[in-house]
């Protein structure tokens, strides 16, 4: 069977996100450890951190992954947008350190003012500032995006290129289904799925392949339309989420389901079909 989960609110205390996830009936499941939405945060404090870590090693959920909040933009050719996105890692990596979660998910920006070349090059240096002033085992996983105007990492290429700029044991990869497919990534049927993950394997590597973020996409295949859609409702479709979640690799990682919440389906609907389409 697959390992499910998505992602729930720490409304109420950092605590109430393992009961959540209970409640959901997730395996895992991925946080944002404070607002997604600002630059300024809380700390956490050691008895918080320590109450979190206990609660979930008693509910046996896990792995947790973090999510960096929507604001920085590590390729930034504004400096003070620059230093924030910096400074923002670096405290999101020491934060799941304290909370002792394995691993932290981020968006790779923007180089808008500038090349593909010259917002790579300022990336690799924040994530490299970022690694030198927290000493833990955290491990960053880059997330592929849809190919929208100047973003980095559409393309499995352009992530391999982030990961040898760095040649650090401290990173993998976060595949979205969605992403992955506006960006021009069949997921539609197994061949092409199969042909998907070749290419990952061949310039990325599947060992870096930590965490799948698993939703349907209601752009087209090559749209770079970043508007994730329930798990079969979309243009990836129930055949393709059945293809998807019998691949072996896939399987083989932890799925987290970003998928809207609305009148059609709640997460709770959204991971029953996911389970359902993966033991056919």
């Amino acid at each position: 069977m697959v390992r499910a989960g998505v992602h729930v609110s720490i409304a109420g205390g950092i605590g109430k996100a393992v009961d959540r996830a209970a409640e959901k009936g997730c395996d895992v499941f991925q946080i944002f450890s404070r607002s997604p939405r600002g630059w300024r945060f809380k700390e956490i404090s050691i008895e918080e951190a320590e109450r979190f870590a206990s609660k979930l090693k008693k509910s046996g959920i896990g792995p947790v992954f973090d999510h960096m909040p929507y604001l920085p933009n590590l390729a930034s050719q504004k400096e003070d947008v620059y230093e924030q996105s910096v400074s923002n890692l670096t405290a999101e990596l020491y934060r799941c350190g304290q909370l002792q979660i394995p691993f932290l998910v981020t968006h790779l920006g923007s180089h808008s003012g500038s090349s593909k070349e010259e917002g790579l090059r300022r990336l690799v240096d924040a994530v490299s500032m970022s690694f030198s002033k927290t000493e833990n085992e955290v491990m960053l996983l880059l997330e592929n995006t849809a190919g929208t105007k100047n973003s980095m990492g559409s393309s499995f290429g352009d992530i391999a290129a982030i990961l040898d700029g760095l040649d650090s044991d401290r990173l993998g990869v976060c595949l979205d289904t969605c992403h992955s497919f506006g960006a021009g990534y069949e997921l539609r049927t197994p061949e092409g799925i199969r042909g998907t993950l070749k290419e990952f394997d061949s310039t990325i590597g599947l060992k870096r392949l930590k965490l799948v973020h698993l939703n349907d996409s209601k752009g087209d295949l090559g749209s770079a339309l970043d508007r994730h859609e329930h798990i079969g409702l979309g243009k990836i479709g129930k055949d393709g989420f059945r293809s998807i979640l019998r691949n072996k690799t896939i399987k083989s990682v932890p799925l987290i389901l970003e998928t809207p919440i609305d009148s059609r389906r709640d997460d709770l609907e959204n991971l029953r079909v996911t389970r359902e389409l993966a033991s056919y």
